[in-house]
């Protein structure tokens, strides 16, 4: 009898560690497409890959075969938990939301547990939460690089918006962050069928190389604030649009225009990087 509940219990534990979670915005990518996705990463064996969802390990395993160390976020607990059953000692299984994580702090963690490896991140980022993820990651990064590069598998619609070029329609937050951190380029495009469930859009794989040189931002709070606030009405003016945070600290819009050198009665989405840069650096005056 005792026998039989045991193997009923493990029946249902199988059972539910399949359930795709829709809550989690769950599509694991197919076994076929991954050794696509490796040639695409390139790993090496002295790399140590911080992977983001994980799922059922498709892409976990072939990594940790390659490389000196994956560890994997995983939100789901049935997951996690069935990947730390195969006791794989190249794979560190961190069960959690990756939104609740300190990534900065589990780099400089990764970094002193392994100083002659490259911190690679790579994920099959949730549709649901994919730019705040990506936003997260990018703060990680203010102070100092801590990863060589990113491979994130995202909807079609949001590598569009992460690698967009200013002028385009999908020029936006996204990509002007991305912009200082970054070289970004997309690796792949995935059909739906890559993927169980298959979703309902097409998903690209998109390449994050992080600079080593970076923008000189004296503010990256400050530059993301006028960044954002700039894109809430991307079809105004920037004098318009800008208007909320200059009047907030007390400048004059003239002034800081004609220092900047920046047009006025252009859009926000055809600003450039340097452009976005200076009217950072001439705002960050009134803080100081």
């Amino acid at each position: 009898m005792r026998k039989e509940l045991q193997a009923r219990q493990n029946h249902e534990a199988k059972k539910n560690s399949s359930v795709v979670r829709k809550r989690f915005g769950q599509h694991f990518l197919e076994p076929g497409w991954t050794s696509k996705l490796l040639t695409a990463i390139a790993p090496k064996s002295s790399d140590c890959f911080i992977e983001i969802g994980p799922g059922r390990g498709a892409l976990t395993y072939s990594l940790a075969a390659r490389s000196a160390h994956v560890i994997a976020i995983e939100i789901d607990r049935n997951l996690a938990t069935e990947i730390k059953r195969k006791q794989n000692p190249q794979i560190t299984i961190i069960q959690g939301d990756v939104l609740e994580t300190d990534i900065r702090q589990l780099a400089l963690t990764t970094r002193e547990n392994y100083p002659q490896s490259a911190i690679r991140l790579v994920g099959n980022l949730p549709f649901n939460i994919s730019s705040p993820i990506l936003f997260k990651i990018f703060r990680a990064q203010r102070s100092e690089q801590l990863f060589q590069d990113a491979t994130v598998m995202l909807q079609c619609e949001v590598a569009d918006r992460l690698i967009a070029k200013p002028g385009s329609k999908t020029y936006g937050p996204l990509a002007v962050m991305a912009a200082v951190y970054a070289q970004g380029s997309r690796l792949l495009v995935l059909p739906s069928g890559a993927f169980r469930p298959s979703p309902k859009v097409r998903s690209a794989v998109v390449s994050l190389r992080f600079r080593s040189t970076r923008l000189d931002i004296p503010n990256l709070e400050l530059f993301e604030k006028i960044v954002r606030q700039v894109f809430q009405h991307r079809r105004k003016m920037l004098s318009n649009s800008l208007l909320p945070i200059v009047s907030e600290v007390g400048a004059k819009m003239n002034s800081i225009l004609r220092k900047t050198e920046i047009d006025g009665t252009r859009r926000p989405e055809t600003l450039q990087l340097t452009e976005f840069s200076r009217l950072a650096a001439e705002l960050n005056k009134f803080y100081d």
